[in-house]
């Protein structure tokens, strides 16, 4: 009896674990956001580089939590939820390691617009990134707490975030039209922006596989299937 409680502990504990990665991995990925944009909006090249420095510690960590899961899945042969949750953690991680390197992109943009100078004020992208940093934040939070409602609060803002893109193309195109000199920055930008709007996508994949980790419910194609109907 003490032998099998023992084994549970143990399981337990990688389990927790690997919950503890993805918050760590989360959080590094929040930071490298919002220094890739600090990069941009102080003009610091400096830091922007060491954005891209950092997504090696990212990618470090995704290696590290894949070995985790894989061996729990091996070892431990887990069934029902504490299956659902190995496997939501692998795809969760996935997600963390590709924002990790959007932020990097982000960096490397940031990098190039500081060498020229200012085309506008950046009014919307830092409210996109906001956005995106709260929805990454909450969707992990979600996922501890196993919170439904919170990972549908992530889901609704996706919408914010894809509107606020939409609404820095048109303004860019406009520029573009008006003055071909302005074209190199306005596509830097426009980049940027893209990058936020992908992170916010990849934030809201994370609150969907909260859901069916909680509920086993996949809402991936819900809004697909209302249009269909």
């Amino acid at each position: 009896m003490e032998e099998k409680a023992h084994t549970s502990s143990i399981y337990d504990k990688a389990l927790q674990s690997i919950k503890e990665n993805l918050l760590y991995a989360g959080a590094l990925a929040e930071k490298a956001i919002q220094n890739a944009m600090t990069s941009l909006l102080e003009r610091d090249s400096e830091l922007g580089r060491s954005v891209i420095d950092s997504d090696e510690q990212i990618d470090r960590l995704d290696e590290a939590i894949e070995r985790k899961c894989l061996d729990v899945i091996a070892l431990r042969q887990p069934v029902a939820k504490d299956l659902r949750f190995i496997t939501t953690a692998i795809k969760i991680n996935a997600h963390l390691e590709r924002i990790g390197d959007m932020a990097a992109n982000i960096a490397e943009k940031a990098i190039a617009l500081n060498e020229e100078p200012q085309l506008k004020p950046y009014i919307d992208l830092p409210r996109m990134s906001d956005t995106a940093q709260q929805m990454i934040k909450k969707s992990l939070d979600a996922l501890v707490r196993e919170d439904c409602d919170l990972a549908e609060e992530v889901i609704k803002a996706d919408e914010i975030v894809d509107n606020l893109n939409d609404q820095i193309f048109r303004e860019l195109l406009t520029f573009m039209m008006e003055d071909p000199r302005t074209i190199h920055r306005a596509i830097l930008i426009m980049q940027i922006s893209k990058n936020l709007e992908r992170i916010s996508d990849h934030a809201t994949s994370i609150a969907v596989m909260v859901i069916y980790l909680v509920t086993g419910r996949n809402v991936r194609h819900r809004d697909k299937m209302k249009k269909i109907k």
